[in-house]
């Protein structure tokens, strides 16, 4: 973009609520044909007002989920059950109750709070029973027989929650990747309970978008009938190996910054080298001088791995917290200062991008 005025303040991120419907058209098409439910988690986008209004109003969508409280409010009343992906905190329990119509778990004492909370609000609260498949995160670890029957058990026998479903979450700690035999054994999971309790477990959650590469390879077990979409819809990739979902689109959100600088520098910092203002070291290769440009957002709003420029020509070679560092020796076409440059966040970088108060929005 030129230097023109254009009454816009930078940075900001381009929503194009359209390329959105299409990715979820297409998640929709691919869930409901795996014969599961669709459950789009809006963290990535902090529940954006205008997103969740689209997808409160498509019929793909099952449920809106979070792991932030504050998020799920935006979400509760909109036809939708909410859903509190995170682990319920102790002091929060009156605000899930209030506005999360399930939640997941795997502390008694935390259930054991809901359930009294539950009674005080009149409410039945829905649970599903989170278990760990080896990604280490949350979850009674699968192993656990005892620990997992008795806890079903226990939920059973609370009067004010109803005993939902199952789930399991990967990758996103451990980063293990969901596979046909990790994600049976959480079917088998949900079989073995419905026999020891006499609880019909309506969900079986087999994980986030890192599960959705197995609906294209038909490796997702029978049993298995709810995903966690989030990062699939909002940066149209699967999480497992990254890839760009056939037909849907990654850069239905991106970035644009203005440039405040451009000058011609050597490659290689001058001087005795120690840490940069994150603890670290970074590494560089001496290239000889760069025609280098600066735009003004920085790590304090985005994190630029993952983070590329729609000019093919423009590289990124760093940031610190308020400045994005590019060579500008080879782009499409000539910049100057005021100038704006658009950008593709990938998941990471969205996250910090719509959780920063620097960032504007705009939509088409």
């Amino acid at each position: 973009m030129s230097a023109e005025k254009t009454g816009l303040r930078y940075p900001l991120i381009h929503i194009d609520l359209e390329k959105l419907k299409a990715n979820l058209a297409v998640l929709g098409d691919a869930v409901k044909g795996a014969g599961c439910s669709l459950m789009i988690v809006t963290k990535a986008f902090c529940a954006d007002e205008r997103i969740v209004q689209m997808l409160a109003a498509s019929p793909l969508v099952d449920y809106l989920a979070d792991s932030r409280l504050q998020n799920l409010k935006i979400c509760a009343g909109r036809g939708k059950p909410a859903v509190l992906l995170r682990l319920p905190q102790a002091c929060e329990i009156e605000d899930v109750v209030t506005y999360a119509d399930i939640s997941l778990n795997s502390e008694p004492e935390t259930l054991r709070l809901l359930n009294a909370e539950a009674g005080r609000q009149c409410k039945r609260h829905k649970v599903i029973l989170m278990i760990d498949l080896g990604d280490l995160r949350e979850g009674i670890y699968f192993t656990e027989d005892g620990k997992i029957l008795k806890t079903a058990e226990a939920i059973m026998e609370m009067p004010n929650l109803i005993f939902y479903g199952i789930g399991a979450n990967l990758t996103c700690y451990g980063a293990v990747i969901p596979k046909k035999d990790s994600l049976s054994r959480l079917a088998s999971w949900a079989e073995r309970i419905r026999r020891h309790c006499g609880a019909e477990l309506p969900v079986v959650s087999g994980g986030n978008s890192s599960s959705f590469y197995l609906i294209g390879k038909g490796e997702l077990p029978r049993g298995i009938n709810n995903l966690r979409l989030g990062e699939a819809f909002i940066a149209g990739r699967e999480a497992a190996y990254k890839t760009r979902i056939g037909g849907a689109f990654d850069d239905a959100v991106t970035l644009e910054a203005q440039i405040i600088e451009i000058q011609t520098k050597p490659s290689l910092p001058l001087g005795e080298r120690g840490v940069d203002a994150f603890g670290e070291k970074p590494l560089f290769e001496d290239r000889g001088p760069l025609k280098r440009a600066i735009c003004a957002v920085g790590r304090q709003d985005l994190e630029i791995s993952g983070l590329s420029a729609q000019d093919p020509g423009v590289e990124i070679l760093g940031a610190s917290s308020d400045h994005l560092i590019l060579n500008l020796s080879r782009p499409e076409r000539a910049y100057r200062v005021g100038d704006t440059l658009r950008f593709v966040p990938g998941y990471t970088a969205l996250l910090r991008l719509f959780n920063s108060p620097y960032i504007g929005r705009v939509y088409r």
